[in-house]
């Protein structure tokens, strides 16, 4: 969150900054959509998927005993609940804002810091399942 009200409050309005010789900009844009602009004007839809990820989350938080997890899990529901207060605070109304996007790759769709957390614990979360780590901490064993 700190890093959308620093753009908006710095950048809304004014030219991008280039940053290594234009491989990277930074520049508002709004996204009512989900990732890469899919689906733009679902807002609310995604807005009910957001809460209900936090939910999912939070719930599953008490079982905790891997710090993998932890830290993918932190990130996932750090990253949903960035994008989720843009959703409920933001303008055209709660429930129907658009998340603020500002890291620009020329050959890539602009994200944020949020949706770099997202991707990251998403990650995560995939390569402990594949190792067969729990959420509990216990290593599943597949029968032979």
């Amino acid at each position: 969150m700190a890093t959308k009200i620093w753009v908006v409050a710095e950048l809304e309005g004014k030219r991008a900054i280039e940053l290594f010789g234009g491989e990277l900009y930074l520049r508002v844009s709004r996204n009512s959509g989900a990732a890469f602009s899919f689906a733009e004007g679902a807002t609310l839809l995604f807005t009910a998927v957001a809460i209900t990820v936090v939910a999912v989350i939070v719930r599953v938080s008490t079982r905790l005993r891997s710090a993998g997890w932890a830290l993918s899990l932190g990130l996932l529901l750090g990253g949903a609940l960035g994008n989720l207060v843009d959703r409920i605070l933001r303008d055209p109304g709660p429930g129907r804002g658009a998340v603020v996007d500002f890291i620009a790759l020329g050959w890539f769709p602009s994200f944020n810091v949020a949706d770099s957390g997202i991707v990251v614990g998403g990650m995560l979360a995939v390569l402990l399942t594949f190792r067969g780590i729990e959420v509990d901490g216990t290593r599943r064993v597949d029968p032979a």
